[in-house]
């Protein structure tokens, strides 16, 4: 991580990741009139989410190799996304952009989008990043540090858990009576490595994809009744606390996934507890919160610190628990399940 200190009005730190921390609050909005009420009525039964599933979700988003922006395994792992999210009955575009990382090069991103139920007016959206970082600057040994990442965790997680979501419902008789909506960001974790002194620390250079999205939407008019963004979600003994910014955008929505957790049984899993931290994470529900204007949260494996495996050559299949994709892919089908009775 990449901490820097900035000061004007107020002290802000930042530690630099994947998805870093950061707590700048900036235009953010606690009151944000688009936050649902918190749910109060009973549930209905989800069905069972297969956590082998998702895990051959993961496994063939590897297959391809690291998904760094500019190479052939990101172009064949695009096509993938996009047939599987067909496959899976959503309707399907790809926003594609052009981006400038840190160290002024230009990056072809992708944005890929998937709707289910497109006629429904209430929406529910979620989220996940795809793509890998192109070195692992977390290495202790530093001969690593220009060798891409599988990102097992740290992206292919996320968007296998909201992949199987998706299966389990087509395949399900009964139906959320709502619409539900995919985005997979590109080009979040390419932002400023440790270390590096050249170039602009800021907060910009990580989350292209999203602060892409956020400011030019897909459908100009989208909205969503709330996102969830899923974003290290698979290793084997992760903890969930409640991230900051979430709690300041969408607090209701924070409390009712974190409720549903409990009530399911994955409270070792889901932590009732705000993070530990100074601020808030820099991830991509920041720019959609601020930007686009839809209250999201952000479900990430961070305590103290981010785990091990972050930004190394650690993060591969080896490190997704299934325990850990059931426990987030079971609540949030729950959560799904639920808002047809709000």
């Amino acid at each position: 991580m990449l901490k820097k200190t900035f000061s004007a009005f107020l002290l802000l730190i930042s530690l630099w990741s994947c998805t870093n921390t950061n707590s700048n609050t900036e235009n953010a909005n606690e009151n944000n009139s688009n936050n649902p009420p918190q749910n109060t009525k009973p549930s209905v039964k989800a069905p069972e989410f297969n956590a082998d599933s998702a895990f051959v979700y993961i496994e063939k988003q590897l297959a391809f190799g690291p998904r760094v922006p500019n190479s052939e395994a990101h172009r064949q792992c695009a096509d993938y996304l996009v047939k599987t999210l067909q496959k899976l009955g959503a309707t399907t575009q790809v926003q594609e952009f052009q981006a400038t990382s840190f160290d002024k090069k230009t990056w072809n991103g992708k944005n890929i989008i998937g709707s289910i139920n497109p006629q429904a007016t209430k929406r529910i959206l979620l989220a996940a990043h795809w793509d890998s970082r192109r070195f692992s600057d977390k290495e202790k040994d530093t001969t690593l540090h220009k060798k891409p990442i599988d990102a097992a965790d740290d992206g292919a997680s996320g968007v296998a858990v909201i992949l199987e979501i998706l299966r389990t419902i087509q395949n399900s008789p009964e139906k959320p009576q709502i619409g539900i909506d995919v985005l997979f960001f590109d080009l979040e974790d390419d932002g400023t490595p440790e270390g590096y002194k050249e170039e602009d620390h800021s907060n910009s250079t990580w989350c292209l994809g999203s602060q892409h999205w956020s400011k030019n939407k897909h459908n100009p008019n989208y909205s969503a009744y709330f996102g969830i963004l899923l974003d290290m979600v698979g290793a084997k003994g992760a903890k969930f606390y409640q991230e900051p910014f979430s709690l300041q955008y969408a607090e209701s929505i924070v409390q009712e996934v974190w409720q549903t957790a409990q009530r399911l049984g994955y409270g070792n899993f889901f932590i009732n507890q705000k993070t530990p931290m100074q601020g808030g994470i820099m991830d991509d529900h920041f720019y959609v919160n601020r930007d686009a204007k839809i209250p999201m949260i952000d479900i990430i494996n961070y305590e103290n610190a981010f785990p091990a495996h972050h930004h190394t050559q650690a993060d591969n299949i080896q490190i997704i628990d299934k325990n850990t994709l059931k426990s987030v892919g079971q609540t949030l089908l729950q959560v799904l399940y639920n808002q047809t009775l709000q």
